[in-house]
């Protein structure tokens, strides 16, 4: 059985998405400066790892409420 959760999505090229699929954790960025890039976790504390590197809390000063959004969907997880 497979879950999906969306993490975020501003529009069809910039979104983020991680599926549930078994014992893997298998997270889908697709950006229009990147292409799309996938990696698969083993633990939810791994993607909760690359996550705190991927969106340094440093980076949304001003605007800390879209990190706790972004944080807490990742936690939904």
């Amino acid at each position: 059985m497979m879950k999906k959760h969306e993490i975020y999505k501003k529009d069809k090229w910039n979104m983020m998405t991680v599926e549930v699929q078994g014992r893997y954790i298998v997270l889908r960025e697709i950006s229009d400066d990147w292409g799309e890039e996938a990696h698969t976790f083993l633990s939810r504390p791994a993607m909760m790892h690359w996550a705190n590197n991927r969106f340094p809390k440093e980076e949304f000063q001003g605007n800390e409420e879209e990190w706790e959004r972004i944080m807490n969907a990742f936690k939904q997880v």
